[in-house]
């Protein structure tokens, strides 16, 4: 991936993380999960997705399901950059006025389908991608899990009925902060072999950095070479970009105060414009 792009992907992404930690308050928001996956939005909305809620009605357009959908902080950030969302309308989180809430709401422009009860929506993304391919579509499906969502026999279920299916159009992503709630997964239901795991299932699997723009981009181009469904398991830090709360089990959840809001947006900023000076000090 070229320097320009990559530094582009990554002020996207902070950009959403600056949607994302007001949420944090006046009532809270799943910060440390969201923030774990936003580059992994990030990438999937501007780089590979076929998706505008403009023409949600194009029969040729793709489709997101976010199943851990305590992450729906990350995606009302993508919607707001992405032109898709009013950035006033964050102010209304947790109002009983909107639709803005903990969990996905088919209300808002651009939400595939509800999502809170963790296991469900690998189904629902079944579902699509079989209508899909009846009517030899070319449109292409992915369904982003949690790994603690992983102890939900339902999703092992859907891998089964998936690779029997053989669709290729169909793609799981897990992110992997290797937090389950506020613990550690492999103190709780260790998840371990999951790469080889996903595999036995008779998926496709690849494990990459999911913070890693050049990672996401080399594996998600060449998917189209499958045979059946794939599985992307991308290990990531549970509140990526707020190096004071990341890998911490008791920053799933979080409830702050305006003055702490502002100082975790400062430290934000700082940690961000390092790694993007960085790199362009490397890349000359």
């Amino acid at each position: 991936m070229k320097l320009e792009k990559r530094i582009e992907l990554q002020e996207f992404a902070l950009r959403v993380r600056e949607r994302i930690v007001p949420l944090a308050s006046e009532g809270g928001c799943f910060l440390g999960a969201s923030l774990s996956a936003v580059d992994m939005l990030t990438y999937l909305y501007t780089s590979f997705l076929k998706i505008d809620a403009q023409h949600l009605d194009d029969e040729n357009r793709d489709y997101l399901f976010l199943s851990k959908g305590h992450d729906v902080p990350a995606l009302y950030g993508i919607f707001v950059e992405l032109g898709w969302l009013e950035p006033e309308r964050l102010k209304n989180h947790l109002s009983v006025n909107d639709h803005i809430y903990w969990h996905p709401n088919r209300h808002i422009p651009g939400v595939e389908f509800h999502a809170g009860s963790l296991g469900q929506l690998p189904a629902v993304a079944i579902g699509v991608a079989l209508e899909i391919r009846l009517r030899k579509g070319n449109n292409r499906v992915v369904c982003i899990l949690g790994d603690g969502e992983l102890n939900e026999g339902s999703c092992w279920e859907a891998f089964l009925v998936a690779h029997a299916k053989q669709l290729s159009n169909l793609i799981f992503v897990v992110d992997r902060n290797h937090f389950q709630a506020n613990l550690a997964t492999e103190e709780l239901i260790p998840l371990e072999p999951l790469q080889d795991k996903c595999q036995a299932f008779g998926l496709q699997t690849y494990r990459i950095n999911g913070h890693d723009f050049d990672q996401l981009e080399e594996v998600f181009t060449q998917l189209e070479l499958n045979q059946g469904p794939s599985m992307i398991i991308c290990d990531t830090i549970r509140g990526k970009g707020l190096p004071s709360i990341e890998a911490r089990a008791d920053r799933w959840f979080c409830n702050f105060n305006l003055q702490e809001i502002a100082d975790l947006l400062d430290e934000l900023h700082q940690i961000k414009q390092a790694d993007i000076t960085s790199q362009t000090i490397v890349a000359r």
